[in-house]
């Protein structure tokens, strides 16, 4: 029996203006209904699990009149160190420091700013020099700790940014901030802008893809998938996070006698009725949903296949280390994330834990890095000499950096270093970044900026310029306003490190 039609107080609420927004535009769904409203012959199961046939509509489009300009970019590759890497142990040398070991950081250098409570109640503020020696590498002559002896073969292709600063003091909120523009929580992610604006290039993966590797040592801070949320858009733009063990995906593999064309059928008939109810209520989230069915049917065929790293070279495993073939780590989520831009994917972001040294930070910080610094150099070697690092940007960072002055016992063997959101270090390799440059500095104690401040909005209204956006053109309104990555204030994108 036809089910009732909604009564009109029923049908207006139905149609309210958010639902009719998030429904106007490109509708993806629709895409996906063009597939699911088909009745397959078996035979031609295996082949619509991949790319679709000339002429279908592409699963994940962009939107209409993006991207605005010319990209540098096709794909983002977001290595995120949740913790605060120490910009003073790995990449701002201040070698003078030496001479003010355990004297307390001058007044005039503080200043005013907000301590956390992890040392607002410590009676000294004493200065703690790295204890990592650095050398100079590359044609642009980079200073390089120590610790990052692989990457320091890459200088020449990374554009440094010293200058990086956050409004917000601890991990959550500049986690947050970092990735959503805002410490508030509820906004959406880079790379939930990036699938609703420019959609992706592969039919048979998500369009933004995220991997949490744990590091050897116990992570010292949650991840929140605020992270990569889609927020106040489509939830069909939250990152899809590969699991690390066991099935890359929850439930992809079809129960024991489900056979792949019996779930085609059977996601046929649930196509139609969810399309129905589509048709009657017009929410954007059924969309999602028909959507979502449809692509987790095509990843039954592409996550196998994506995972299989059979047909990589000897010479490939050997460039990222031991640990490649070893899911779930660091070193393994970078090959996969090369993989996965190669099809076509947007967005990859990979988020390793266990950077923030508030002690023991000399065996802490060392042990970070040798879990992640061969594998994201060979990440950028791999991808430039597949010709990919053109197209591709790699961006590298945490939320904020680490004080000058030492947090607890303080000995020329071993500190540990507060959180800092004045000044900290990223960098973007390929993509149209302006590889062996670094841009703005700091003062003698890394702890202010003196030249040439680059807000965290600021870094992303690049890494948007660079995948063809104009941040001040790329919003979504909702709440009655008109919402942007890059917040409301002004924000500027920083040509300075462009090719």
């Amino acid at each position: 029996m036809q089910p009732p039609l909604p009564q009109p107080d029923a049908l207006r609420t139905a149609m309210a203006r958010r639902a009719f927004i998030g429904n106007a535009g490109v509708s993806l769904g629709a895409a996906a209904l063009a597939g699911l409203e088909r009745r397959l012959p078996a035979a031609t199961v295996a082949a619509e699990q991949s790319a679709p046939a000339a002429g279908h509509p592409r699963i994940h489009p962009p939107l209409p009149g993006l991207p605005h300009h010319t990209p540098r970019a096709k794909s983002v590759i977001y290595i995120h160190l949740n913790g605060g890497p120490s910009q003073l142990d790995l990449w701002d040398y201040k070698p003078q420091l030496q001479e003010f070991f355990d004297k307390d950081i001058p007044p005039s250098v503080r200043g005013e700013q907000r301590l956390t409570t992890m040392t607002s109640g410590q009676k000294r503020f004493p200065v703690a020099p790295s204890k990592f020696r650095f050398t100079q590498h590359g044609e642009s002559g980079r200073w390089v700790s120590e610790l990052l002896p692989y990457t320091a073969g890459i200088v020449d292709d990374l554009a440094l940014v010293k200058t990086v600063h956050t409004n917000a003091i601890n991990h959550d909120p500049a986690c947050t901030f970092v990735m959503t523009g805002s410490e508030i929580p509820g906004k959406a992610s880079l790379g939930s802008w990036l699938s609703y604006g420019l959609g992706s290039e592969c039919d048979d993966l998500p369009s933004f893809v995220v991997f949490t590797p744990l590091p050897d040592i116990p992570p010292s801070q949650a991840l929140f998938t605020r992270m990569w949320s889609s927020g106040f858009l489509p939830t069909r733009h939250a990152g899809v996070a590969l699991r690390g063990s066991g099935d890359p995906v929850l439930y992809l593999r079809n129960p024991a006698g489900v056979s792949t064309a019996d779930r085609r059928r059977m996601l046929d008939t649930l196509g139609s009725l969810n399309a129905h109810n589509l048709a009657r209520y017009q929410d954007p989230e059924i969309e999602t949903r028909i959507a979502q069915y449809e692509m987790a049917f095509r990843m039954q065929a592409s996550v196998p296949e994506l995972t299989d790293l059979s047909t990589e070279t000897a010479e490939t495993l050997s460039l990222y280390g031991d640990d490649v073939n070893k899911p779930g780590s660091f070193t393994h989520s970078l090959l996969l994330a090369r993989r996965l831009v190669e099809r076509g994917v947007r967005a990859v972001q990979i988020l390793h834990r266990g950077w923030d040294q508030h002690g023991n930070l000399p065996r802490d910080l060392a042990s970070q890095c040798l879990d992640t610094d061969q594998a994201t150099a060979a990440l950028v070697k791999d991808l430039k000499r597949r010709g990919l690092l053109d197209e591709t940007l790699v961006v590298w960072g945490g939320e904020f950096g680490r004080t000058v002055y030492s947090q607890g016992t303080l000995t020329k063997a071993n500190y540990g270093r507060d959180h800092h959101p004045r000044n900290f270090c990223m960098w973007l390799a390929g993509g149209g970044a302006k590889g062996g440059t670094s841009y703005g500095e700091t003062d003698d104690f890394s702890y202010n900026v003196t030249e040439h401040p680059v807000h965290i909005n600021d870094f992303n209204a690049t890494i948007l310029h660079l995948m063809g956006i104009d941040h001040e053109r790329f919003s979504f309104k909702f709440q009655g306003l008109d919402q942007r990555l890059t917040g409301v204030e002004q924000q500027r994108v920083v040509t300075e490190i462009l090719s």
